[in-house]
């Protein structure tokens, strides 16, 4: 009977590290942030300015993958609507993880990929949203757009 405790017990203590991942994403706004982030693919795959505003708070950041800092709602809108005209090709993210580090904010990291033009390379990314609960609902705060490092 000891042993049979004794293993169920190191069993529990090693899920114990999973848990936060797995309550972050049973949370009840876990679908909500993933929603938002949908909504920003949606309105920067259709480059359209009013929706990619929409969804951000005014003093919004996103340092891309260049290194290229970009601060404030209209200096965010017109950045992403140049990058997607400089960079033509469909793109997706898929958020794979979403916790909340504090009541009111969210992170969420997703898989980003612009799929080239034929016969070139698709760019693979990750990007982290920083999303914050307003009075209007889930507003974007800030976007980090990271390239894997090539080994």
């Amino acid at each position: 009977m000891k042993g049979t405790h004794a293993a169920l017990l190191a069993v529990l203590a090693g899920l114990i590290p999973l848990l936060p991942g797995l309550l972050a994403e049973s949370h009840p706004e876990a679908q909500a942030v993933k929603d938002l982030v949908a909504a920003y693919a949606d309105a920067r795959e259709t480059r359209d300015p009013e929706a990619v505003r929409s969804l951000f708070t005014d003093d919004a950041d996103q340092l891309v993958s260049s290194g290229t800092w970009r601060r404030g709602r209209e200096a965010l809108v017109r950045g992403m609507l140049e990058s997607s005209r400089r960079n033509p090709g469909s793109r997706s993210l898929a958020v794979e993880t979403v916790r909340f580090p504090a009541p009111g904010s969210a992170l969420a990291d997703a898989r980003y990929v612009i799929k080239g033009p034929e016969g070139t390379e698709d760019r693979k990314m990750w990007s982290t949203f920083l999303c914050v609960r307003t009075a209007d609902g889930w507003r974007i705060s800030a976007i980090r757009n990271m390239l894997p490092a090539r080994r």
